[in-house]
C-alpha cells in the first residue's frame, strides 16, 4: 500500500511533536548481534534498546535504594 502525501505529512507531524530521537553508536558488528537478539525475543530494536533502558533504570533505582 502507497502512503499518501496527507499521510506521510500526518506520520512526520506526530513523530516531531511525540517522538524524541537518540542517536546510538555501537562497535563494528554489534548492530547486527542486538538486531539478532531483537528478532529472537519477538521484538523490533527499538522495543528492545527501550526495553533494555528501562529495566535497567528500575534496576539502578531499586539498587539506590
Amino acid at each position: 500500500m502507497a502512503s499518501s502525501e496527507a499521510m506521510k505529512r500526518a506520520v512526520k507531524k506526530y513523530d516531531q511533536e511525540k517522538i524524541d530521537r537518540i542517536a546510538m553508536r555501537v562497535p563494528k558488528g554489534k548492530r547486527e548481534v542486538i538486531q539478532a537478539h531483537a528478532l529472537e525475543q519477538g521484538e523490533s530494536v527499538n522495543s528492545f534498546l527501550n526495553r533494555a533502558v528501562d529495566e535497567t533504570m528500575e534496576r539502578d533505582k531499586k539498587k539506590d535504594e
